[in-house]
Order: structure tokens, then C-alpha cells, then sequence
């Protein structure tokens, strides 16, 4: 009697300490690692860097892209801009003119050839 009594007051708080302690991590384990826990966040802010970071590279090309738009349009267009743009869609050259052929590089680049 008085051993089941000791064990009873023994083993009765530790299942509860475990199974409170189990319900707990269980919890805390899903606030960290869930979809909306504490590494969700990290990812969300890394998401953020690359596609502000796309968006500043979008940015520089349009802008690249308005100031060749401003050379052509408006009273005076500038000749060496309208000059290359013809030539780039017409595929032409003219007589004078020198061609140098390079060899692309691994990055897609043209590279100078030795």
C-alpha cells in the first residue's frame, strides 16, 4: 500500500510534467518552423532583397531605355542613335565601314579575339 502510494505520487506529476512538456515543444516547434513561424519570416525578407533587387535592374533599363527614346524623339534627333538603330534592324552596313567579328565568351558576351 504504502509503495503504490509513493509510485502514484511519483510517476503521476512526471506523465504530466511529460506530457506538458510534449504538448509545449510540440508548439513551439511549429512557431518557429511553421509556414508563418520565425524562419517563414527570414524567407519572406530574402524573397524581398532579390526581387527589389530585380526591380532596381528593371529600373536602370527603362531608364537606359527613356534616354535612348529621348535622343530620337522631340525637334532634333540625334544621327548616331538613328544611324545604329537602322543599321541594327536592317541588317545592312555600308560600304566604308569596317566589321569586326568576336568570338562570344561563356557569358554570352562578345570577347575580343586574340
Amino acid at each position: 500500500m504504502v509503495i503504490r502510494r509513493r509510485l502514484r505520487a511519483i510517476l503521476f506529476p512526471f506523465v504530466l510534467y511529460c506530457l506538458s512538456g510534449a504538448a509545449g515543444s510540440y508548439f513551439l516547434w511549429h512557431a518557429v518552423n511553421d509556414d508563418r513561424g520565425l524562419r517563414a519570416n527570414e524567407d519572406y525578407e530574402r524573397q524581398i532583397k532579390n526581387l527589389q533587387a530585380q526591380v532596381d535592374a528593371k529600373e536602370k533599363a527603362r531608364q537606359a531605355w527613356a534616354r535612348r527614346i529621348a535622343l530620337l524623339s522631340g525637334t532634333t534627333i540625334d544621327r548616331d542613335i538613328l544611324d545604329e538603330e537602322t543599321r541594327a534592324r536592317l541588317g545592312r552596313v555600308d560600304k566604308d565601314d569596317l566589321i569586326v567579328l568576336l568570338k562570344p565568351d561563356s557569358a554570352g558576351r562578345a570577347a575580343a579575339a586574340p
